[in-house]
């Protein structure tokens, strides 16, 4: 489209000399450039400030000086290609071309690839004021910056006619070179990209992991998803791991969550006066929620007690083990001075002799014990009655 305007323009400048030619591409690049800034750009202005987004107002932040600047610069590369001053130069028209027509082809390109570029930019500084959700979005701010380089790049080369096939395919070998020399790194990156998308977390979310570990989101990255434990512990996570991991957000869709205190109490128990007793502890517990109001729930009888579930509601994830703690120490206080029990298991001991030692004196019957605890036996001497040990000064007696 806009190389189709060009020649048409050419055109129209055949019939005019080389000065009239170029006073006539002067005025109409002067003009059209005081225009788009005066008109175009101002009145743009004037209307994106009424609506309530900032999108528009950075669109057209941006898109002001790449388009004064081509409409400004667009007449120096149709002077390039008119024949009537290409004719009357002291230069030829290649020279003029190199100098002045793709010098000007080159300021337009850059002067676009760098309002593009901010444009991504800003937009993605937007986003991220709108909330965590999007804290990933720089990554595509990035991402988009090394496009435009590339791109940028392509176009000048193609501009100054080189052949950029043999760069594509060096470029090609070395990508998948690096893809596998950094395979680990790149899954990270393209984990990271599937979680942004399937909106798994946020920062600020409680997750826990199928692998155990669990903790506050405090930062996204890249290359992985940091977690800061209970234990004020950071914990560095990959982003493929997490892709292909089982997550629980505790924090989706809604911080409060709930809790379970399992409570047991004796058969016999007044059920009513019990159940009414637990809940007023619940309701004013300062770390449990209003609404939904606490309730209690009889769950099976147990085989020494009456098991029974407390259940309540706090702000956030991080608050349950606080909670429950503040709940059983009050539960117990107040089940003791109503003289409610709690019952335990008990186990009764008893210890029987084995048939046939019920008679067994507890001392030394045989002639053995009684040897060993001194006492003479018929028949059988000790040490004491003079009759020699084994052994005797070094030698050995025999009887």
């Amino acid at each position: 489209m806009i190389g189709f305007v060009i020649d048409a323009v050419i055109g129209l400048l055949d019939g005019l000399s080389a000065w009239q030619a170029t006073l006539v591409v002067l005025a109409l690049s002067l003009g059209g450039a005081l225009i788009a800034e005066m008109v175009v750009i101002r009145g743009a202005s004037r209307l994106v400030r009424r609506t309530d987004t900032q999108f528009d107002n950075i669109v057209v932040r941006n898109i002001r000086w790449p388009v004064v600047v081509s409409v400004g610069l667009v007449g120096i590369y149709v002077l390039t290609r008119t024949p009537a001053v290409v004719e009357s130069t002291l230069i030829t028209a290649e020279q003029l071309d190199t100098f002045f027509g793709r010098p000007s082809l080159v300021v337009i390109i850059v002067t676009w690839a760098w309002a593009l570029n901010n444009l991504v930019t800003e937009a993605v500084e937007e986003v991220k004021e709108r909330g965590s959700r999007f804290d990933f979005a720089p990554v595509f701010s990035n991402v988009w910056t090394l496009v435009v380089a590339v791109g940028t790049v392509a176009a000048l080369l193609r501009l100054y006619n080189i052949d950029i096939t043999p760069l594509l395919g060096a470029a090609g070998v070395a990508g998948i070179a690096v893809g596998f020399a950094a395979k680990d790194t790149v899954a990270n990156f393209f984990g990271g990209i599937a979680l942004y998308f399937d909106d798994t977390y946020k920062l600020g979310d409680y997750i826990v992991l199928d692998s155990g570990e669990a903790g506050t989101v405090v930062e996204v990255g890249i290359r992985s998803t940091t977690l800061m434990t209970r234990d004020e512990v950071l914990v560095t996570v990959p982003n493929s791991a997490l892709n292909a991991a089982k997550i629980v957000n505790e924090s989706a869709p809604q911080r409060r969550r709930r809790i379970r205190v399992p409570i047991g109490v004796a058969y016999g128990t007044d059920l009513d006066e019990f159940e009414e007793l637990v809940v007023g502890i619940a309701e004013e517990e300062s770390l449990v929620l209003d609404s939904p109001k606490p309730r209690m729930r009889f769950r099976r009888f147990g085989d020494s007690a009456l098991e029974y579930e407390l259940l309540c509601w706090v702000a956030s994830p991080t608050r349950r083990a606080r909670a429950t703690h503040e709940l059983n120490r009050t539960i117990y206080t107040a089940l003791a001075a109503r003289g409610i029990e709690i019952p335990y298991p008990k186990r009764d001991l008893t210890v029987t002799n084995v048939p046939g030692e019920a008679d067994t004196p507890a001392g030394p019957s045989s002639p053995l014990g009684r040897e060993e605890s001194g006492e003479a036996v018929e028949g059988v001497p000790n040490e004491t009655d003079g009759v020699p040990s084994e052994t005797d000064g070094g030698h050995e007696h025999h009887r």
